[in-house]
Order: C-alpha cells, then sequence, then structure tokens
C-alpha cells in the first residue's frame, strides 16, 4: 500500500511531485521497498520518463531515486533497472557535475550485481563513454570512472569479453598517469586506477599494451616517489595506493621478467616495509612478492640486496609471519642460487642460528623451503654443513626424517653434513 501511494503521488504530476521524489528516494533505501517498488506495474517506466525530463530538479531527484535502487544486492532489482542503462550512459556528457557523478556510481553498483546489465552496456559503448569520461578535469568525475571501471573488470566474463575492449580504448593511457601522478590527481583517483590496472595486468597472459605504454619504469618510478614521501610523513592513506602499485609491479615483473636494474627501488621496498608494518601488515605479503619477484631470475638485485647491505632487514622479518617465513626464506634462496659468493655473504649473517628454529615449526612449505636454502649453502659452502651439525642441526634435521614429503630432502642434508669438508 505504501509503497502504491508513493508510486501514485510521483505520477500524478501535482506541483509536488518533487517532494514526492524526495520521499520516494528516502524509502527506496530499504531492501525490502526497492523489491516491492520494482514489482510495481510501470514503476521504472515512471522513474524513467522523471529522469529524461526536461526540469533539472526532478531529473536529479530521479537520479537519486535509481541510485538508491542500484543499492540493492538482489539481482532481480538490478534487472528491472535494465531500461535505463542508455539514458545513465547518455548523462554521463551532460552539464551537470552531480548528475554525472550520480549516474557513474549507479552504473557501477548495477555492473556488479547483474551480469544481464554488463552484457546489455557493453554493446551500448561503455567503455568508449568512459575513455571519454576519463578525460574530465574533475576529481569526483574521475574517481566515479575508476569505480565504474574497477566493477566492469573484476566480472568473471572481463577476460574474454571486457579486458580487450578496454585495452583496444583509450583508457589505458590515460590511467597510467593518473595512477603515477600519486597524490596531484587525488588520491581516490589513483587508487581506483591502480587497482584497474591491477584486474588487467593478473587477468591477462600478455600485457604488451601496458608494457608499450611504459607500466613498469612509470610503476617504479611511482614507488620510489612514494617511498621517498614516507620520511616526511606519509600521507593519510597512502597504503591504500601501495598495494595495488605493488601487485602491479610484482606481476608485471613475473611475466616480463626484469626491466630497469634500479637498486633504489629495493631501499624504497624495506622503506615502505618500515613504515607500514605496524600498522598494515598486509602489506609486509606484498612487498616480499615483489622481492622474490625481483630477485628470482636476476644477478642484479640479488647483488644489490648483498651490497645495500639489507639482509639484516629481511632477516628481521623472518619470523613476522607464517606466509612472511616462506617468502623470506625463498628470496634467500633466489640468493644462494647464484653461487659461493652470495652464500658466503649470507652466511657472515648469523643465519644458520636463525633457521634452526625455522625447522621444527608445523609448516611443512616453511621447513620445505628452510631445507631447500640449507641445502644451497651447504652446496656452495661445504664449511657451513659442519658449522651447522656443530649447532645442534644434526638432530633438528633428523626429526624429518619420518615426513613423508620431506625425509629425502632431510636425508640428503644429513648425508652431506656427513662428509668431512672438502671432501
Amino acid at each position: 500500500g505504501q509503497v502504491l501511494e508513493l508510486l501514485r503521488g510521483v505520477q500524478r504530476g501535482s506541483e509536488d511531485r518533487r517532494r514526492s521524489l524526495g520521499r520516494l528516494r528516502w524509502a527506496l533505501q530499504n531492501e525490502e521497498t526497492q523489491q516491492k517498488f520494482v514489482r510495481l506495474d510501470g514503476s521504472i517506466r515512471t522513474l524513467t520518463g522523471l529522469f529524461t525530463s526536461s526540469q533539472a530538479e526532478l531529473q536529479l531527484e530521479a537520479a537519486h531515486c535509481l541510485h538508491e535502487l542500484s543499492h540493492s544486492s538482489v539481482p532481480a532489482v538490478a534487472e528491472a533497472c535494465l531500461p535505463v542503462t542508455s539514458y545513465l550512459l547518455t548523462y554521463l556528457s551532460g552539464h551537470s557535475l552531480e548528475l554525472t557523478e550520480l549516474c557513474l556510481y549507479t552504473l557501477g553498483n548495477l555492473v556488479v550485481e547483474s551480469e544481464a546489465v554488463r552484457k546489455q552496456l557493453l554493446p551500448q559503448g561503455i567503455v568508449p563513454v568512459l575513455a571519454s569520461c576519463i578525460q574530465s578535469p574533475h576529481e569526483a568525475v574521475l574517481e566515479g570512472v575508476g569505480y565504474v571501471l574497477s566493477q566492469l573488470l573484476q566480472a568473471k566474463e572481463a577476460p574474454t569479453e571486457i579486458i580487450p575492449l578496454v585495452l583496444d580504448s583509450l583508457l589505458p593511457q590515460h590511467m597510467l598517469p593518473l595512477v603515477c601522478s600519486g597524490l596531484k590527481a587525488g588520491m581516490g583517483v589513483a587508487v581506483e586506477f591502480a587497482w584497474c590496472l591491477h584486474y588487467i595486468i593478473c587477468r591477462q597472459e600478455d600485457n604488451t599494451v601496458l608494457l608499450a605504454l611504459g607500466a613498469v619504469p612509470a610503476l617504479t618510478s611511482l614507488l620510489l616517489d612514494l617511498a621517498s614521501q614516507i620520511p616526511q610523513g606519509a600521507p593519510e592513506g597512502l597504503e591504500l595506493l601501495v598495494c595495488p602499485v605493488l601487485r602491479c609491479l610484482s606481476n608485471l615483473l613475473a611475466q616480463t621478467g626484469c626491466q630497469g636494474q634500479d637498486g633504489r627501488l629495493l631501499i624504497a621496498l624495506f622503506l615502505i616495509l618500515q613504515c607500514f608494518l605496524q600498522q598494515h601488515p598486509f602489506l609486509l605479503q606484498e612487498c616480499l612478492w615483489l622481492l622474490n619477484n625481483l630477485t628470482a631470475d636476476d644477478p642484479f638485485f640479488c647483488s644489490a640486496l648483498l651490497s645495500l647491505d639489507l639482509l639484516p632487514a629481511l632477516l628481521q622479518l623472518l619470523t613476522c609471519s607464517q606466509m612472511a617465513t616462506v617468502l623470506v626464506l625463498t628470496v634467500l634462496c633466489n640468493v644462494a642460487e647464484k653461487g659461493a659468493l652470495q652464500c658466503q655473504k649470507l652466511l657472515q649473517q648469523p643465519l644458520l642460528a636463525q633457521l634452526l628454529p625455522l625447522l621444527t615449526l608445523p609448516d611443512p612449505e616453511a621447513v620445505g623451503q628452510c631445507l631447500e636454502l640449507l641445502h644451497l649453502l651447504f652446496l656452495h659452502c661445504p664449511q657451513a654443513a659442519a658449522d651447522f651439525t656443530r649447532q645442534g642441526g644434526h638432530q633438528a634435521l633428523e626429526q624429518h626424517q619420518s615426513t613423508p614429503e620431506l625425509q629425502e630432502r632431510a636425508q640428503a642434508l644429513l648425508d652431506m653434513a656427513r662428509q668431512p669438508p672438502g671432501a
């Protein structure tokens, strides 16, 4: 009854239509009301009529009502809004900033809930429309574009149907500078588009478009820039931008191998860690992933890690979390693989003493990685095997002789430790 009353008030065309719309907008904040409303005959048609009206005030109130509807998590409500999508796109190029912003967030919300809406928006040209909106000088509009785009790029059909259209458009060449201008375009804008880049990079096998635009050097210099601001006091919310930027770089480097050998990148990573580890421990994993991808095939970064004296800082992270233990050990393996010189440098730290307690961890992945590192150290520096035995490493290894996935490696290390050095 009440919902029907609201609809009638809006339909009656009285003087008070704007007030009726205001009441409807307020009522549509309720999930149940949303569902009742879209089931009423002519409800969406009436809203669409007002949304396309020539009276700016009515149009804006109707846009607010549609925006409330778009918040529904019920796909049927989003699908009821299908007749409006083409108008939402049309008004993105209008003159009212407030209307443009409302239309963007309404589209972004509808895109999340319904594949039918996404399927309709693509042929209606949402990608070229966003590509023209991304050239707006207004921060609020840019942030809205980033929101819609990040929702589209997360859709399950994105890799086949959406990402190719985005890469063929002008969007990438505008996104990268908006991310890399860091805080000049506004933190919110940079964060939205950094996630957009991340969704493209991690769901695309081949990122030639972004690589050709210079994504690796651009994101590297952004990280250096952000890290350099940290000692003066990190701007509010900086960790929200650092996280997707680290992921983008990690994934691009994993796909392409290292480009550009800049040791300052390692210093930047450790500065970021030092700054954010206490409050935002989730960044630890992101930094270590990138460090792993930098050192995996690249002798340059392995040497830089040692020559810049970053090893003590790395070893401090060994016991921060289960994930950190595995990743730090993986990075140490990357370094140890490079040969005897690197292993000797590693052994100048009290490394063996730090590895011993790790062998008693309940996590087979961490223990396995620890055995791998010991194997490389024993191989390149036989003296290390004797030192390890002296520190009680024997007993630690013997307890893994009965763990199926570890016993062969533990046995191999025991055999190496029994060899006299120089044998």
